[in-house]
């Protein structure tokens, strides 16, 4: 059977083994600077976002409510992050980087972007934009059609 090369099975084979390659390369050098994936992706977050309430951290950086909680405990724990009751509301706890924290994120970081840009760099502007808007559209219609099947349960 041949298959077309727009075929959305096919697409979506391709884009999985581009992602998985990439993240390969990504989190290897990531690891090698001596960050775990979880770790890597709180201490970013917290970078770019600035102090943040646990249970904020985990849906942008993709884990679990006992995910996060452990992640944070482990970042506490190494003292590259403090953890404080919010003012507000006690239950809340809000996580922010110490100054080794940050010292130890933004040298990694840099190099993570600088990988990232070596991969992307035989990709013109143009391209770059039309993937960014592809990718975001297909990525709303799958949590559409998530939030659909979810309601169907």
């Amino acid at each position: 059977m041949k298959r077309r090369s727009s075929d959305p099975v096919h697409v979506w084979l391709v884009m999985n083994k581009a992602l998985q390659a990439i993240e390969r390369y990504a989190l290897g050098r990531i690891q090698r600077a001596g960050l775990g994936d979880s770790d890597f992706r709180v201490l970013e977050a917290l970078l770019h976002k600035g102090p943040l309430p646990v249970n904020t951290i985990g849906p942008k950086v993709n884990l679990t409510p006992g995910s996060i909680s452990v992640a944070v405990d482990r970042l506490y724990g190494k003292g590259l992050v403090t953890r404080v009751e919010s003012a507000e509301d006690r239950r809340i706890r809000i996580v922010a980087l110490t100054p080794s924290g940050k010292e130890l994120i933004i040298p990694i970081f840099r190099k993570h972007a600088a990988d990232i840009r070596r991969v992307l760099a035989e990709i013109t502007l143009t391209e770059l934009e039309q993937l960014e808007s592809t990718l975001k559209r297909v990525g709303r219609r799958a949590e559409q059609l998530g939030r659909g099947e979810e309601s169907k349960e």
